[in-house]
């Protein structure tokens, strides 16, 4: 299947989910990296424009984050509003620090991330909507993401597009080549990158989810984040039923 036929796949997808739940709208966190945007696009299409509300949710980020994120909202015409969640993230912070706790970078960013999840889940019952996610395949598989934070969604829409073809797909949906290759980054702190976090390209990971060759070391990398990041895929686990 070619990928402009896929994606036709997953527009139909969003427009029967959204009957089969009994919504009338999807949220989306539009961050103006290419996978938000390429979902924007997407549900854009799907259920058109006045039943997609997407959101920008800067928590510190840096001032060209939202510049970009508005920037795909014009280009594809949705709908958006601001929600700045930075005061949540810092009243938070000082709560631990009263008592005596400093916050690490990593647990920082996530916990950004898993107020923005908040913050969306907020909007979405407001609306009768559900969260649209934005994680692609590379990310899927290798836990690039954050648990109950950007994993927290109601869908995964382009969860089996690597993200060779996220970028593809968002020029066809009009995304501006510029911000559709822009540098992959959350924007969770100063100089971040999401191939530096992961330690391996996207260019390789794409390459070795095809079944294509990389490096004995890359591999080693992928599939050792793969198996530490098992937990995020897997349903929360249970004990054995209780039988009464």
């Amino acid at each position: 299947m070619k990928l402009e036929e896929y994606l036709l796949e997953i527009e139909k997808f969003l427009q029967d989910y959204l009957k089969e739940a009994h919504a009338e709208n999807y949220v989306l966190g539009l961050s103006g990296g290419v996978d938000s945007s390429l979902v924007a696009g997407i549900a854009r299409k799907a259920v058109g424009k006045d039943h997609l509300l997407c959101v920008m949710m800067p928590i510190k980020s840096h001032p060209s984050d939202l510049d970009d994120a508005i920037r795909v909202a014009n280009a594809l015409d949705v709908n958006y509003i601001i929600l700045d969640g930075e005061e949540s993230y810092e009243a938070t912070l000082k709560r631990f620090k009263e008592q005596g706790i400093e916050l690490n970078t990593a647990t920082c960013s996530n916990l950004k991330v898993r107020i923005r999840m908040t913050m969306l889940y907020a909007y979405a019952q407001m609306n009768n909507a559900l969260v649209l996610g934005t994680d692609n395949m590379d990310e899927s598989y290798t836990g690039y993401f954050t648990k109950y934070g950007d994993g927290g969604v109601d869908l995964l829409p382009i969860v089996y597009l690597t993200k060779a073809e996220v970028v593809e797909a968002a020029k066809l949906y009009g995304v501006p080549a510029k911000l559709a290759e822009r540098v992959p980054s959350a924007g969770l702190f100063e100089g971040q990158t999401d191939e530096k976090e992961m330690g391996i390209t996207y260019k390789d990971l794409d390459t070795y989810l095809l079944g294509g060759k990389v490096s004995i070391e890359v591999e080693k990398r992928i599939e050792h984040l793969h198996k530490v990041s098992e937990h995020k895929r897997n349903p929360i686990p249970r004990p054995k039923e209780f039988v009464r």
